[in-house]
């Protein structure tokens, strides 16, 4: 564990009741930007709310979608741009067992969990505690305290993540948690929705993706993976060449309506930076490159988007955009076969993501 992310623990714990702290905190949207590439982010979610690149030809334009006020996120229920938790995806039964104790925990998909609850840490205040506009790498630290009980988790959670902005167009997100007095699933995962094309260009379909992953861990009507871990190829959910998403998507079983499915990474196992996908926008040239420290990375290409009101009265629908939320696996606490999510105290929970965009002629 760092000494800075120690120093923060100690000074936040020093301000007394946390949980009164965070809701207090004022809400706002703060701006990070070196040269033409600038990023916004609301302390509502710790949302990301915009991000503006140029293509190939030096054009500006906003590639997530969003909306165009802090009100509208509140009314959001699709996790735009946010950091979604105590633990991201689905928990079958909204249940499990930990050190022989059985918890219980807010079902808001039918009788599963989804994202963390009904509240869950996209729709909470967090507290900014370190904001840097501008120099050699603009950074924001928002912070947030997960009280013990809260959605029915054990015990009590510190949850930092920091934005930050490199040279040459990187987007780094750092989150980190530590688990303060029981042991604790912790699964965040960062859910801005992409459009490399811009938010308002109409749909991802002839995105060319990559993603460096041979196998899935596949689901079961109600998206609770079966504790299966099995191979893509010859499915519709090969993408370890590059290729445009609209071709296969129409191959998907059981009248899927589009992509929604956990990627094992190649060398899962290990906790190093690794390659996690890239995406291609012909039109606008622009790349996006995700690497990460994490397990798996969910494919959702917006599927149940319907008539949405976005940013500038735009209207988003399905495959609007793709989300790319590396993670551990879903419903982990419930298969022992999938690597643990589980914190305990002393331990420190650690997941990086680096976000590396350019462009290209054709």
């Amino acid at each position: 564990m760092s000494k800075i992310f120690i120093f923060l623990c100690f000074n936040i714990l020093a301000l007394g009741n946390l949980a009164h702290v965070s809701s207090a905190h004022k809400l706002g949207v703060y701006e990070l930007k070196k040269g033409d590439f600038s990023i916004k982010v609301t302390n509502y979610g710790a949302r990301v709310v915009s991000v503006i690149l140029p293509d190939k030809n030096g054009k500006l334009a906003d590639v997530v979608l969003g909306y165009d006020t802090i009100k509208e996120y509140m009314n959001d229920t699709g996790h735009f741009g946010a950091i979604v938790g105590r633990v991201a995806n689905r928990i079958g039964g909204a249940q499990f067992t930990l050190n022989g104790t059985h918890y219980k925990l807010d079902a808001n998909e039918g009788t599963n969990m989804l994202h963390g609850g009904k509240k869950g840490f996209s729709q909470v205040i967090w507290k900014v505690i370190k904001h840097e506009k501008k120099g050699p790498s603009p950074h924001i630290t928002l912070f947030y305290h997960s009280a013990d009980g809260e959605e029915g988790f054990p015990g009590g959670v510190l949850v930092f993540v920091t934005y930050t902005l490199s040279e040459p167009y990187k987007l780094s997100v750092t989150m980190k948690a530590k688990a303060l007095n029981k042991a604790t699933p912790v699964n965040l995962a960062q859910h801005s929705y992409w459009n490399l094309g811009g938010h308002d260009s109409g749909d991802i379909l002839s995105d060319e993706l990559q993603i460096f992953a041979s196998h899935i861990t596949p689901v079961d009507k109600m998206l609770i993976p079966t504790g299966e871990i099995v191979s893509v190829k010859k499915t519709p959910y090969d993408f370890l060449s590059p290729h445009v998403i609209k071709t296969p998507i129409k191959e998907l079983p059981n009248g899927s309506k589009g992509y929604d499915i956990n990627y094992v990474l190649n060398g899962y196992k290990t906790k190093k930076m690794k390659p996690v996908a890239v995406v291609y926008n012909k039109k606008s040239g622009r790349v996006m490159k995700l690497s990460s420290n994490s397990p798996g990375v969910q494919l959702y290409t917006g599927n149940y988007i319907n008539n949405v009101k976005g940013k500038g009265g735009y209207v988003y629908q399905a495959y609007a955009a793709l989300c790319l939320e590396t993670q551990g696996f879903p419903d982990s606490v419930n298969h022992l076969n999938f690597p643990s999510q589980i914190v305990t105290p002393g331990k420190t929970y650690k997941h990086y993501m680096l976000h590396t965009f350019s462009s290209k002629k054709d």
